[in-house]
């Protein structure tokens, strides 16, 4: 009996060191002495297990919170692949990202469904006596839920299509599972690449901030290169002093909250715009005082939405982009100095 106790406690221990080592593996930043280029191949299959796990999983097909974590495990990777733009060669940098923005599509539409009916109930939210209380907008809360538990049923519930996912990202970990980086000091692996991506964003909150072009399409573009920024500092800071490096992941971060949210408000005003056509199948379908009142509601979230994602933008894009890498660099330098 007393064996028994013994081999249980100790194969209990096994599993939690095996779960913290899974843990440390799939983390972004850097591990002690661990270079970029070692540690950017361990985090690209971190995440492809995270999300083959995820896929895997025999509550797959029943939690909505799988789509979610798939997705942000495939926006982590392409991050991490815009970073090796430079390093990659051409046909295998566009043949991975194609890949995994098309396994990403392919679980859009449960997102998405459950993206509209999270931003309608924070609308109202905002405005619970306008909107809670009326009758036509509980109507159609009632059957966003229904859409969404229709998509959920479609995108998981579908063994084929799961084992199609699967398939794509097991062979997407192949690959990269072959990746050879060269050696590197610092950040000069991504360099290159980290300049441009910062260029690009700047690039983008001007065009905002200039009012230039068609503003939704210009916000939800700036917010790509916000979170790419965001997952580059996430990867570049040391585990053991991520406070160097953390003040830009946190300013990133709001940001594309903020930009987030506007992007989605502008897909659900969109959406209550096509239900002007009164169709008995159209889940959009309102009667137009109440359209009126949500659209006029989601106009003004969005004006404020844009303020203050300027504010932000212009904390975060105040550098030039030298100057800025310069900072990077330096902050970068004096986290792997502090002792681990």
């Amino acid at each position: 009996m007393a064996v028994g106790v013994g081999v249980a406690l100790a194969n209990a221990e096994r599993q939690r060191r095996s779960k913290r080592q899974l843990k440390r593996q799939r983390r972004l930043g850097l591990g002690p002495r661990e270079t970029l280029a070692d540690a950017l191949p361990r985090m690209a299959l971190g995440q492809l297990d995270l999300a083959i796990e995820q896929l895997s999983s025999s509550h797959a097909a029943t939690d909505a919170k799988t789509v979610h974590e798939t997705r942000k495990a495939l926006k982590r990777l392409r991050a991490m692949l815009r970073l090796l733009e430079h390093q990659l060669a051409k046909k295998a940098y566009a043949r991975e990202n194609r890949a995994l923005r098309d396994i990403a599509q392919r679980l859009s539409s449960a997102r998405d469904a459950q993206v509209m009916l999270a931003t309608l109930d924070q609308l109202i939210a905002r405005q619970p006596r306008k909107l809670g209380r009326r009758r036509s907008v509980r109507q159609l809360r009632a059957r966003l839920l229904a859409e969404h538990a229709q998509m959920q049923q479609l995108t998981l519930n579908d063994p084929a299509t799961r084992a199609a996912l699967l398939a794509e990202l097991h062979a997407c970990r192949g690959r990269i599972a072959t990746w050879e980086l060269p050696q590197h000091n610092g950040i000069g692996l991504v360099q290159p690449d980290l300049k441009r991506l910062y260029q690009q964003g700047r690039k983008r909150y001007r065009r905002v901030l200039q009012g230039s072009g068609e503003q939704t399409i210009a916000m939800h573009q700036w917010r790509k290169r916000v979170k790419d920024l965001r997952y580059a500092a996430e990867i570049l800071q040391h585990r053991h002093a991520p406070q160097s490096l953390q003040p830009l992941v946190r300013r990133a971060d709001a940001l594309s909250e903020l930009l987030g949210e506007d992007h989605d408000l502008a897909v659900l005003a969109e959406r209550l715009r096509a239900g002007a056509r009164w169709d008995a199948s159209n889940t959009w379908r309102t009667p137009r005082k109440t359209r009126k009142l949500l659209l006029k509601a989601i106009a003004k979230r969005r004006r404020k939405l844009r303020k203050l994602a300027l504010r932000q933008g212009a904390k975060l894009y105040r550098q030039s982009p030298k100057p800025f890498m310069q900072r990077l660099r330096a902050a970068h330098k004096r986290s792997r100095a502090q002792p681990s």
